[in-house]
């Protein structure tokens, strides 16, 4: 019998914080994880910007969906994506799932991965919050998403920008249930 492969939806939004992206990448890829992805007009422009990186010099993804096309697989429960990601989130997307608006196939996509009840981790961007930022994230939460911001950890000393975003990776792959080979705190 043939292993079926995990299969995780990643989105891409226009907040700062790509650099996480392609270490994430590159967990799931060690992992033999199936990613598909979307990602906004906004996520390419800040993906250019902070690492000079076009969508498609991105590792590890097998297909990339238009984030106007609501014929795709994301749109549908049916698909049976094992989770979603979008990292790096936006509050603007924040707010359109936490309203149940689907302006976009990201939202769209976030809003199947609650009504089916499948893992959804929002790595939300941007400091400081304001009381709608913060009502938002209760109410995603409230509604089974996880809120996981890229804050970095600093106790395994990373010598890197690099090992620093790959330690947030690996937190977001425990989050998807992706068994991550990397460093981890193993007390004093």
């Amino acid at each position: 019998m043939v292993e079926e492969r995990k299969k995780i939806l990643l989105a891409i939004t226009g907040a700062t914080g790509m650099l996480y992206v392609p270490e994430l990448l590159g967990l799931l890829e060690k992992q033999r994880v199936e990613v598909h992805g979307i990602i906004s007009a906004s996520g390419c422009q800040v993906l250019k910007l902070e690492l000079g990186l076009k969508v498609e010099n991105l590792p590890a993804v097998k297909h990339w969906f238009g984030v106007d096309d609501f014929a795709a697989p994301p749109a549908s429960g049916s698909s049976r994506y094992a989770a979603m990601v979008i990292l790096p989130c936006t509050m603007g997307t924040l707010g359109a799932i936490a309203g149940g608006y689907s302006g976009n196939l990201i939202h769209r996509a976030a809003d199947v991965t609650l009504k089916e009840r499948r893992p959804l981790v929002l790595a939300v961007r941007e400091t400081p919050l304001n009381r709608i930022h913060l009502k938002n994230m209760l109410t995603v939460q409230a509604a089974g998403a996880t809120i996981c911001p890229p804050m970095p950890s600093f106790y395994l000393r990373p010598k890197t920008l690099a090992e620093m975003a790959c330690n947030f990776a690996a937190r977001i792959c425990d989050q998807i249930g992706v068994d991550a080979d990397v460093p981890r705190w193993s007390g004093l």
